[in-house]
């Protein structure tokens, strides 16, 4: 054998080794990447069994759902580009839900029962029921805009400017409004980093800031709930400002958060928080409830069989006997 071919054999036998450790490793990287877990093997409660609930969350196809009993009962995918930001139920099973470009709402045979598309430039995240009626949304935009609307007339009965951080920049600038019990307006103002209180004219009559703010809800105390996304953390703020209970997500280690978007507080005292992120792996759980001893009971990640049921933001408790707080508290006609 001459000295060109044994040195042609060499090579060759070097080159395939390097590519069995090159495949190696890339095996142990993809092997790695996952089995990295977002949260514990066994988590706390009974999964879908736990509560009964409507469900939406923004990042992949406008879809909701509704759970009783452990099994998803109802299904609906809106024909629409943008993101399902809120949603509710009402008391006669209709589903209020904004979706970005558009506030709609549903009967539970999946018929449109009326329609708002906001103006180009214009994006709304955020809507609330008045009785059977009314609708309140807020309209993100150069000039951003509370808006009370008659849906048996499709007319406007009431609307307020509202102030924005930038006003070029319409997606960050609202997505969580609730009234109060008292038929105020608490709003979230993402890009100022504050909660407003709003009368029904638009005036200020209180102000928080929170510097990451995305959700409030006010609570039946007088106190507010607030998610803070990308802490993440939650806080229950007196009308003093003064943080009255809290919990963050280094409260749970093994548990690996992206964003907490929304809060909400069940009747029994507990409070439950959605994690928002992609698919992932599919080991993040979706949404988590703590009692007000920030002890874990419920984690839900429902990402396959039976129920695939997508990234969290909105989880409406509809249990008889746990419900959610009430969502339409007052009246800001």
């Amino acid at each position: 054998m001459n000295d060109f071919i044994k040195n042609e054999m060499i090579t060759h036998q070097i080159l395939i080794t390097m590519g069995l450790m090159s495949l190696s490793l890339f095996c142990k990287a993809q092997t790695t990447a996952d089995t990295v877990r977002s949260s514990p093997v066994t988590i706390p409660g009974n999964g879908l069994y736990e509560h009964d609930f409507l469900y939406a969350g923004e990042g992949g196809p406008e879809t909701m759902f509704i759970v009783k009993g452990g099994s998803v009962v109802w299904a609906y995918t809106h024909p629409a580009k943008g993101e399902i930001s809120d949603a509710v139920m009402l008391s006669n099973g209709n589903i209020l839900f904004a979706h970005q470009f558009g506030v709609t709402l549903i009967d539970q045979q999946k018929n449109v029962l009326w329609n708002y598309d906001v103006p180009d430039g214009n994006e709304v995240h955020t809507a609330v029921p008045i009785g059977t009626d009314h609708v309140l949304f807020v309209q993100n935009g150069k000039i951003a805009k509370v808006i009370v609307m008659n849906i048996k007339t499709n007319t406007v009965e009431k609307e307020f400017e509202v102030p924005v951080g930038n006003p070029g920049q319409v997606h960050p600038q609202f997505r969580h409004a609730r009234l109060t019990i008292n038929g105020t307006l608490m709003l979230a103002h993402m890009d100022l980093h504050k909660i407003v209180e709003y009368n029904s004219d638009g005036k200020v009559i209180w102000t928080l800031n929170v510097p990451q703010v995305w959700g409030v809800t006010p609570l039946k105390n007088g106190n507010v709930l607030v998610a803070e996304e990308r802490i993440p953390q939650v806080e229950e703020y007196d009308r003093t400002g003064e943080v009255v209970w809290s919990y963050s997500g280094k409260d749970l280690p093994g548990f690996k958060f992206g964003g907490w978007q929304m809060a909400y507080r069940l009747d029994n005292g507990n409070t439950i928080i959605n994690n928002w992120a992609g698919k992932g792996n599919k080991t993040q759980v979706q949404f988590i409830e703590v009692n007000k001893q920030r002890k874990l009971v419920w984690a839900l990640r429902s990402w396959d069989q039976p129920a695939d049921l997508g990234p969290s933001t909105i989880l409406q408790i509809i249990d008889t006997k746990n419900r959610s707080e009430n969502v339409q508290f007052g009246n800001i006609r």
